[in-house]
């Protein structure tokens, strides 16, 4: 088991308090005062004791816990008894865990620390006795030692670059370690090459964590700048390419569509981050490296998962979503993904991974990709992507009178000799939303499955089938209508779940389509509007 021992001097002093970026609720202070600890959808009332003597609830809010982003909201209260009660805690975490803890000294969490101690320095040392000072400083030091040393170690994909973030951040912001930032901003620069790809995306195809990232590096780069050092290449063109996918995921109220592993949305921080955006330019209608299109008419928006998933070990955030597509108009959300839990048992996060938590069509009633799901493994590799489509195509054909995407993959080739094929044409005034479906064999031997097309709607959506079963009429909350139809068949309205709201799994509605795809190879169906808000009627 790695140790947290140390060696050296440790810095003398912090030279800067790079800028956080996360938006702080003073209100949060008192409850935090107060021993009340809330994280990730947990309460935990400590009493007199330390919190990081208290047995965690899981290990997501322990993680939550050992990070201390929750600083920032003392930090925001701006009173004597805040400051106070910042420097008891971390003064009680360096005693309590300052050697070893299993999930504090976890490197991503070691790395979520660092930052979040060098951000909230002003609340921590000003003013404070020299004592506290130096055991903070101490502290500090050890935990950059300890990430330099296993970096190497630390999991792939967003821990790793977190903790090549943190590594820089510290080395730039604190004094005597010149020797050091040559190497710290190089680890970092190769980090940003291997995980932010030629569109701006993430390896991982996790919407947000372009968010995480860069919420972290736009205040390393100001740190640079602050203190006279270049900033790369490598960090302007990744923070370049990553502005305007923030804009490309967004749906007209803001929310990000929910693709492999996106959850509900910061939307304080996404704006903070636009903020920073110098081109305020309009999102691209294509992330070809990323594997997402966007269709864009009138008022209305439609995007598309149609990438591969990623290497194996960028995969532990992937959803087996394929051809998957999110549909809203203004500031209403229609046809969405479940999203994910913020639950921590893993039978929840295998459902939001499946095909079946999507709005797209599955097989057999098994997903179009297969996931390590050994709870032996867990702990070591997660829940990667065992298998999946192999090779997914997409075709746009953009008009005077509309944008189309026809995409396809083949996940379900091996098991059922079917090839899934999505067409999506937006009008141009995006009025009609017509989309087909097409089940492909590729040989004889095709089997009998049934095939189950799936539109999940946003629960703010109410969905009632027309007296003749013909149609289903959705209905927005401002009374924007659109109806629904499938040509020649029978569909259902059926319960669903949506599981990123900030408040909890809220119940919804879904409108399934089910064929056999022996003997209906395509399905035609139409989401057309008939009401815009406020009851003008759409002829």
């Amino acid at each position: 088991m790695l140790r947290a021992f140390s060696f050296g001097s440790a810095p003398s002093r912090l030279l800067i308090a790079p800028q956080d970026l996360r938006t702080a609720d003073a209100t949060n202070a008192a409850d935090i005062y107060a021993g009340r600890f809330l994280f990730a959808g947990h309460l935990v009332e400590v009493g007199g004791q330390s919190p990081f003597d208290v047995e965690p609830p899981n290990q997501e809010w322990a993680k939550a816990l050992h990070g201390f982003s929750w600083l920032r909201h003392l930090r925001a209260a701006e009173t004597n008894m805040a400051q106070q009660n910042a420097r008891a805690l971390v003064e009680d975490w360096i005693k309590t865990c300052g050697r070893w803890d299993d999930i504090g000294w976890k490197q991503e969490v070691v790395a979520r620390r660092v930052l979040s101690w060098m951000a909230q320095s002003p609340l921590l040392l000003t003013g404070c006795e020299a004592d506290f000072y130096r055991s903070f400083m101490r502290s500090l030091y050890r935990q950059v030692r300890f990430l330099r040393r296993t970096m190497g170690k630390t999991p792939e994909g967003l821990p790793r670059l977190t903790v090549a973030m943190a590594n820089a951040c510290a080395t730039v912001s604190m004094d005597g370690q010149g020797r050091h930032i040559k190497q710290a901003l190089k680890r970092l620069d190769q980090e940003l090459k291997r995980q932010i790809l030629a569109d701006g995306g993430h390896i991982s195809r996790h919407p947000g964590a372009i968010i995480e990232i860069l919420v972290d590096l736009l205040p390393i780069r100001q740190a640079l700048v602050m203190q006279g050092q270049t900033v790369s290449p490598t960090m302007m063109e990744s923070i370049d390419r990553m502005m305007p996918m923030i804009r490309f995921f967004r749906h007209g109220d803001g929310s990000f569509a929910h693709f492999n592993g996106m959850g509900s949305t910061p939307g304080d921080v996404v704006a903070t981050i636009l903020a920073y955006d110098d081109a305020r330019g309009t999102p691209p209608v294509s992330a070809p490296h990323s594997g997402y299109q966007r269709l864009m008419g009138g008022d209305s928006l439609v995007m598309v998962d149609v990438g591969a998933p990623p290497p194996t070990r960028f995969s532990n955030t992937t959803h087996a979503g394929c051809l998957s597509f999110e549909f809203s108009s203004k500031r209403n959300r229609i046809v969405v993904n479940c999203g994910v839990s913020t639950r921590e048992q893993v039978a929840w996060k295998m459902v939001a991974r499946s095909t079946a938590a999507h709005s797209t069509a599955g097989i057999g009633d098994t997903s179009s990709c297969r996931f390590l799901t050994s709870s032996r493994f867990d702990k070591v590799l997660g829940n990667p992507v065992l298998s999946g489509p192999k090779e997914v195509k997409a075709e746009r054909q953009d008009t005077e009178l509309s944008d189309r995407v026809i995409a396809s993959h083949d996940g379900y080739v091996d098991r059922y000799g079917i090839v899934h094929e999505r067409d999506l044409t937006l009008s141009r005034d995006g009025t009609v939303l017509d989309g087909i479906d097409r089940f492909k064999p590729t040989s004889d031997k095709t089997e009998a499955e049934v095939a189950t097309i799936r539109f999940h709607l946003h629960p703010q959506v109410s969905c009632s089938m027309l007296p003749l079963g013909e149609a289903a009429v959705l209905s927005c909350p401002d009374g924007e209508t659109w109806e629904f139809t499938a040509d020649g068949l029978e569909f259902t309205v059926e319960e669903s779940i949506y599981l990123s709201d900030v408040f909890g799994h809220q119940q919804t509605q879904q409108i399934v389509i089910t064929l056999s795809v022996k003997e209906a190879q395509s399905v035609t169906w139409m989401l057309r509007k008939t009401a815009s808000a406020k009851g003008r009627r759409k002829t």
